[in-house]
């Protein structure tokens, strides 16, 4: 079989050492890096799309600099007419830039893996290489390979909330466009309308509209504001973000015609066990290449060295690292599928070999690198197994804080110290108002719904005309205050508009943390949308709290709160005439809360200015506009065992420290 493939086409090349790059303008910390790998043989092989125009990228500012010289270096017209011309521009850039420092591969045929043909380009307008949202043309995919370094800690956060609000746009408008096809089919009389995608409309709505990210620079490595373990529920939102271009091909690469030097080089891979021939220990992969299967997913034909496999051979041969997601089956998931990002790997080796089905297959062993956060994957499967009682880690105060008050128990941990203060607090599963709040509204203010309300009831009107939830129970857009259907409607308890009234449905575990003091983290994943708990306190009038604060009591002031569900469902970037909602309007949350005797989970939650939890204000059990529920929503997916985070809004002018109980 060894007649069928020659894994050794390629002669040595010259590689250049990564240089000592020192962090430039760009939040004056980031560094962009553009890959330049000698020229060898093209090969042909289908593109995934047109490729894009003859010019690095489609930002006309960004300036690319000679590895040496800090020359501009012009890139010549008509470069794929003149194949030869090309192959004399980057000889010659080569043999100049490298005659005193080359790397060759060793015996083994294998480069340093230090030694990765890269060299800087200048930090301005840097920004596009994450995407710029206010563009309203969808971007061909660049052919430019550049690896991001030296981010500061201002750079991982502003890119982390690009990220962050391109996904939440994504989920937003996946769940608002399911919502609309609900609608459409429940009016339909006569046939059938087919059932929306909502994960493929949304993609294609945002790649028009040019919101997909990293379009103008193919990165090679991590990509910025993506972190390892974080969860995807559909493959095209790895398109949307960047992670992984191609929405059904396991490998992604960048191909031979797009390439400068001619070579595809391979970014990125989806490890789903397609393949019988795949072995996965987690940080060692042995990935089959792709090719061969017929339409049952059997491999029925011998593997070639081309396309995608070409890819992979060529990354292992300049040393250059792959990202891997993980793909498999998991319940709760609206696509029955999670996605995980694990890391980068290293491709060490590759070779043919006869498979299960006796025929050719090629192999790539792929070796995790080093100093890395844990897998996403082994965290998850970590979860699981902590849910499932097959593993009892020392550390447990209490396997439920919450004493049955909750539907699910409510863990304690702490392996820091003997810190048990949260079982002193008595545990408050929903606030405690006064009785004032329920005089107003009584039998006769609910709905007279009989079985599941409908878009004409009294509750969906009180909400504008429409329901603030899918039929999964998502959030579909934030509102200024949301009605739930309550005690004195004629509906049932299942009713779609009964959400966050009905209290946790995760596993919830209060820990210790070494940076945070106290903080929150379930054992399930959590679907972007989704309700969480409610913020609970004993509700104090403004004349009690000034009390309060006499004595010394620490207070939660739900005003304080950052308005962040107006970022949930906004598609302004979608539709030019999206307004933000403000029907109906509330006035000031002018009560706070006590939360010193008793209080809840959401009172261990830890402030970020790049949260992952909402607090949306709902009604259900009175009428009261002044004294709403403070529930909270989840802003993106949230893996298990991630900390939970709220945005707490104003700190407290004496102490500088936010002004709430932990």
């Amino acid at each position: 079989m060894g007649s069928l493939i020659d894994l050794n086409l390629y002669p040595d090349s010259p590689v250049r050492d990564t240089p000592d790059v020192t962090a430039g303008n760009l939040r004056e910390a980031t560094t962009f890096l553009t890959l330049n790998i000698p020229k060898l043989e093209p090969k042909e092989e289908p593109l995934d799309e047109p490729p894009p125009p003859h010019h690095h990228s489609a930002n006309p500012n960004i300036n690319f600099t000679h590895p040496d010289t800090s020359q501009p270096v012009q890139q010549p017209a008509g470069v794929a007419n003149d194949v030869y011309s090309e192959f004399s521009r980057i000889q010659e850039m080569f043999r100049t830039a490298f005659s005193n420092n080359t790397e060759k591969p060793d015996a083994a045929g294998f480069i340093d893996p230090d030694a990765q043909a890269i060299v800087p380009v200048p930090e301005e307008n840097q920004h596009s290489a994450v995407g710029d949202s206010s563009r309203r043309k969808s971007q061909q995919r660049s052919g430019e390979l550049v690896r991001v370094t030296n981010l500061g800690v201002e750079d991982e956060r502003y890119f982390r909330d690009v990220v962050r609000k391109t996904r939440m746009l994504y989920d937003s408008l996946r769940v608002f466009v399911t919502m609309e096809d609900e609608k459409r089919r429940s009016h339909q009389v006569f046939g059938r309308i087919p059932r929306a995608r909502g994960d493929l409309k949304a993609s294609s709505v945002m790649k028009d509209r040019g919101l997909w990210l990293n379009r103008d620079k193919r990165i090679v490595g991590a990509i910025p504001g993506v972190y390892i373990g974080d969860i995807f529920f559909f493959r095209m939102e790895l398109c949307v973000v960047g992670m992984h271009g191609l929405p059904q091909a396991g490998i992604d690469y960048l191909t031979s015609s797009q390439s400068s030097n001619g070579d595809p080089i391979a970014t990125s891979i989806i490890v789903s066990g397609g393949y019988e021939d795949d072995q996965d220990a987690g940080d060692v992969i042995i990935y089959t290449g792709h090719g061969g299967q017929d339409k049952y997913s059997r491999q029925a034909d011998h593997q070639r060295l081309e396309g995608g496999n070409l890819a992979m051979e060529r990354s292992m041969h300049y040393g250059i690292e792959v990202r891997v997601v993980r793909g498999f089956r998991y319940e709760g998931s609206p696509s029955g599928k999670v996605y995980v990002y694990d890391g980068l790997y290293k491709v060490i080796d590759s070779w043919l070999e006869i498979g299960k089905s006796g025929f050719g297959v090629i192999k790539f062993k792929l070796i995790r690198m080093e100093n890395q956060p844990e897998m996403g994957s082994a965290i998850l499967k970590y979860a699981q197994d902590l849910r499932n009682g097959q593993i009892k880690p020392v550390g447990y105060v209490h396997t439920d804080m919450s004493m049955k008050k909750e539907k699910l128990p409510v863990l304690l941990f702490n392996d820091i110290d003997n810190n048990h203060d949260p079982m002193f607090y008595e545990y408050l599963s929903t606030s405690v108002f006064p009785p004032f709040v329920y005089h107003l509204g009584g039998k006769g203010h609910g709905c007279n719904c009989v079985s599941g309300c409908l878009d004409d009831c009294v509750c969906a009107a009180k909400n504008g005309g429409e329901f603030a939830y899918d039929q999964n129970g998502l959030l579909v857009r934030g509102k200024p205050l949301i009605f739930e259907c309550g005690p004195h409607c004629g509906c049932s308890a299942t009713c779609r508009n009964r959400v966050s009234q009905n209290g946790i449905k995760n596993r919830f575990e209060v820990f210790r943390s070494r940076e945070t003091g106290w903080g929150v983290r379930s054992l399930d994943l959590i679907q972007a949308g989704s309700f969480i708990c409610e913020y609970t306190g004993v509700i104090l009038t403004r004349e009690q709290a000034q009390l309060f604060t006499m004595n010394g009591d620490n207070l939660v002031y739900p005003n304080r709160f950052g308005e962040r569900w107006a970022e949930w469902g906004d598609l302004g970037q979608i539709f030019s005439d999206y307004t933000r909602p403000s029907y109906p309007s509330v006035p000031p949350l002018d009560f706070a809360m006590d939360v010193s005797r008793m209080r809840n989970v959401a009172c261990y939650m830890s402030h970020s200015s790049c949260p992952n939890v909402l607090v949306q204000l709902v009604l259900y059990d009175h009428s009261n506009f002044a004294f709403p529920h403070l529930m909270l929503f989840a802003m993106e997916n949230i893996p298990p065992m991630r900390e939970l985070s709220l945005d707490y809004g104003e700190a407290d002018e004496w102490t500088g420290k936010l002004a709430i109980c932990n």
